[in-house]
């Protein structure tokens, strides 16, 4: 056995030894304490996943609102024991229980309630069936079979429901019901009138003789009516009685003369729009386009009727307004806005309003006389000559032609001078608006068509025009879409909405531009 190495002076450990034995122990204990504290620490994690897996629906069912769904539970118990097993108001029993299971859809209480409403559904359905109430009996079995009841009980009440109404008693009954209607004119405005009384018999009978020549007679009066409504230009109305017939019976004889009949009433109703328009009877013309539009939705002749009658509309409104007659130019926008105006049109007709309300509050103005704005009118009108001398038609704001123009018109906006004025600006507003259209200046092309639709709201080529750089606006967004710039491309969707908001491509670059929103989101 070795001894330990002592003093060399006074034979004992040397001290830097017994230190090193020391500190070599406290080292050795601390390694044992930290390992097993970590031994601890992993025996703990286990235990708390474990008490998490455990108690894990217990969580689940106490972060849901629990006073909610044990008052919601009540209720619905509450509406089952007083035999209210649905309402409209929500307040019966499947629609508590179904609210429950919206909060939380697998609380196994609700689905039980549900069970036991179609249970009592189903029986309340045979009580109603033996005292004879077969309707009451048909809607409680109907919500047995929502609330999916076993088909095999549900088949059982119903063979007793269609053996009830088989027999003679039930079908006799509705027959005569369907005479007294017809009898009394009452076709097919409810569930008790003629038409529907007999497709109930023809329901449990389809062989039944009276009920189908019942059927037959009344729809032949119902198709008369619809006649009578198209050659009165009641159109609409008759396209709709049409419809209702063809449901009763899509083959009834006389569907395609009064289909047949209905078409040369709306032919002679667009003719009668387009004359209407041509005598300027824009009033007229308006009622009746919109009267073939209603069954016709796709007629070309009728869709260009309406943009034509539209833009004479919004013409007569600029005509009222300049001479003063506000209530007038009002009744005109109320009309182009039913013919569909575009939300530019709108407010290009509020400014010319708002313009002719200023020049009506200068003249009335008792300091300002016929000198003063004849002053003003013809600084307005050098203005306009240097601007266009400049070949300033449309900018700067505030000094172009077409700036000086309005100011102009709302001093004066019937002299001669400020409408010739308008007139040679007109072509230059065009020229301006192909320019920028040319060079895909998109915003400074729509200042050019705003001024030209200022000043000619009525020309034929404008509807193309607003097409063009709509379908411009859109070219430009999408190449700006495809190179990430989302904010551009919803920009020109906001100015394709105003210029034409009808365009075809719209839907599909509205749709791309959600999913590429979508995916930087």
């Amino acid at each position: 056995m070795e001894r330990e190495p002592l003093h060399p002076t006074h034979g004992t450990p040397h001290p830097a030894l017994d230190r090193v034995r020391r500190e070599g122990r406290w080292w050795w204990l601390q390694a044992r304490h930290t390992r097993r504290v970590w031994r601890w620490a992993v025996l703990a994690a286990v235990a708390v996943f474990l008490l998490l897996v455990l108690v894990r629906r217990p969580l689940a069912e106490w972060f849901w609102d629990d006073s909610q769904i044990e008052q919601l539970l009540a209720e619905g118990d509450r509406a089952l024991a007083d035999g209210r097993l649905t309402a409209a108001d929500g307040s019966g029993a499947r629609e508590r229980y179904q609210a429950v299971l919206a909060l939380d859809g697998d609380r196994p209480l609700a689905r039980q309630g549900l069970a036991r409403t179609g249970a009592a559904a189903l029986q309340q359905a045979h009580d109603h069936l033996q005292a004879g109430d077969l309707e009451g009996g048909a809607r409680l079995l109907a919500l047995a079979r929502e609330l999916q009841v076993p088909q095999a009980q549900t088949d059982a009440v119903a063979q007793q429901l269609l053996a009830r109404r088989r027999a003679g008693a039930g079908v006799g009954a509705l027959l005569a019901q369907a005479r007294n209607a017809f009898a009394a004119g009452r076709l097919d405005e409810g569930e008790s009138s003629a038409l529907p009384l007999f497709q109930r018999v023809l329901a449990l009978q389809p062989d039944n003789l009276s009920a189908l020549e019942g059927r037959e007679d009344a729809l032949s009066d119902l198709l008369q009516h619809a006649r009578t409504q198209a050659a009165q230009g009641a159109l609409a109305d008759a396209s709709a009685t049409v419809q209702r017939a063809r449901q009763f019976d899509p083959g009834h004889p006389d569907l395609p003369a009064t289909q047949e009949a209905l078409a040369r009433a709306t032919d002679r109703r667009l003719r009668q729009a387009q004359h209407a328009l041509q005598r300027r009877q824009l009033d007229a013309a308006a009622d009746g386009f919109l009267a073939v539009l209603a069954v016709a939705a796709d007629d070309p002749a009728a869709q260009r009727g309406r943009e034509q009658t539209l833009q004479a509309l919004l013409q007569r409104s600029q005509r009222h307004a300049e001479d003063f007659q506000f209530q007038a130019a009002e009744q005109d926008r109320g009309r182009a806005i039913a013919l569909g105006a575009s939300p530019l049109a709108l407010q290009q007709d509020t400014q010319r309003v708002q313009r002719a309300r200023v020049a009506q509050q200068a003249l009335q103005q008792p300091g300002q006389g016929s000198v003063q704005r004849e002053r003003q009118l013809r600084g307005h009108l050098a203005q306009m000559e240097r601007a266009e001398r400049a070949g300033q038609w449309i900018s700067p704001p505030g000094h172009s032609a077409f700036d000086a123009l309005r100011e102009a018109q709302s001093v004066a906006p019937r002299d001669p001078r400020v409408r010739a004025a308008a007139a040679r600006l007109l072509p230059a507003s065009q020229r301006c608006f192909d320019d920028n259209l040319r060079q895909n200046r998109v915003q400074a092309a729509g200042a050019c068509l705003q001024a030209w639709q200022t000043l000619a709201p009525t020309a034929t080529a404008l509807p193309a025009a607003r097409t063009r750089l709509a379908q411009r606006w859109l070219a430009i967004g999408s190449e700006r879409l495809g190179r990430g710039d989302v904010r551009f491309a919803a920009a020109a969707v906001d100015q394709v909405r105003q210029l034409q908001p009808d365009l075809a491509e719209l839907p599909a670059f509205e749709q791309r531009l959600r999913q590429v929103g979508g995916q930087g989101d």
